[in-house]
């Protein structure tokens, strides 16, 4: 694989304490694929050659054997450990702390494996085939110049909401010419009504999203830049946070991204998908999850010509 080949880097160390499990695992279909399979056969038939997955160590024989070995024979696989004392020098962590330090920490475990441009998704969400075929596009044709060239798919937010409960997403606004302009974390939408809305008093006002408004779903595409910018940020981050919140606080992937553009060394192209997101943030969702992927499956009739076969792996 060459230096300039994008690969693909999947978050797949969160717990998913919200779902009750390790939900990167639960099988979505009769034949036990997990939602992750379906996103690593979107990638490889996008054109991606290497996926390099994010992880813990305590499930790494887990995810190995239910994950890594059905894909492995398919496409080049490296894993790579987030762990908690993977600090600056001169940084410890804090006593009593077992919480992750977020997705920009994550990222920075894969330094040392990524040397080239690369897209980065979570692993307990379905993004559909055309997110993979937009981001193996955009990275083969975009390289740095005086500033750095990033792109997003953005979905529509009305497409990405549960009934079962409450989302956190990244909700953007792009301008003229579809660059991102502002991302902001709302960490509690829910369906209200026929729309969504977000909250941030508990409850007790709703602010609706309109229909159509672009959402990040961590479906991203930076070149070799971005990691060097998350490494240097995070001893500031680190300074910052340690002392007001040391046990929780993260360092999230788009707070840099929205850094960078707020300074002017970085565009983010966004890209909008109208496919519909699915995942499982609930236990209850998954009968949902399981539904649209048996529809997707060789035996239905999609109006948009695509169909998953039975088996991926073969």
């Amino acid at each position: 694989m060459t230096k300039n080949e994008p690969v693909l880097v999947v978050l797949a160390a969160g717990m998913g304490s919200r779902y009750g499990g390790l939900k990167q695992m639960d099988p979505v279909d009769d034949q036990g694929h997990t939602i992750l399979d379906f996103s690593v056969y979107d990638a490889v038939r996008a054109g991606f050659k290497k996926v390099v997955f994010i992880i813990k160590h305590e499930i790494e024989k887990d995810f190995k054997e239910l994950v890594g070995s059905r894909i492995e024979p398919f496409v080049e696989v490296e894993y790579v450990f987030q762990e908690l004392d993977r600090l600056p020098d001169g940084y410890e962590v804090p006593h009593g702390r077992v919480k992750p330090f977020g997705t920009g920490h994550a990222l920075l475990c894969c330094r040392d494996v990524v040397d080239g441009p690369f897209a980065v998704i979570n692993a307990d969400d379905y993004y559909g085939p055309r997110a993979f075929a937009m981001l193996y596009d955009y990275l083969t044709s975009h390289q740095d110049d005086r500033i750095y060239r990033y792109v997003m798919v953005g979905f529509h937010i009305e497409k990405t909401i549960t009934e079962n409960g409450h989302v956190a997403r990244g909700v953007c606004r792009t301008d003229d010419h579809h660059f991102l302009a502002e991302i902001n974390e709302r960490t509690r939408i829910e369906k209200v009504g026929d729309g969504a809305a977000y909250t941030m008093d508990d409850g007790k006002t709703w602010i609706p999203i309109p229909d159509g408004t672009p959402v990040s779903m961590n479906c991203w595409g930076f070149s070799r830049s971005f990691l060097d910018e998350l490494a240097r940020r995070f001893p500031a981050f680190l300074d910052e946070q340690l002392e007001v919140n040391p046990l929780k606080c993260e360092y999230f992937l788009p707070s840099v991204v929205e850094e960078l553009l707020d300074e002017g060394k970085a565009t983010v192209e966004v890209v909008e998908s109208a496919d519909k997101w699915y995942g499982v943030t609930y236990q209850k969702d998954k009968a949902m999850v399981m539904a649209a992927i048996k529809a997707m499956k060789s035996d239905s009739q999609d109006p948009a010509g695509f169909r998953y076969p039975k088996n991926l792996w073969q």
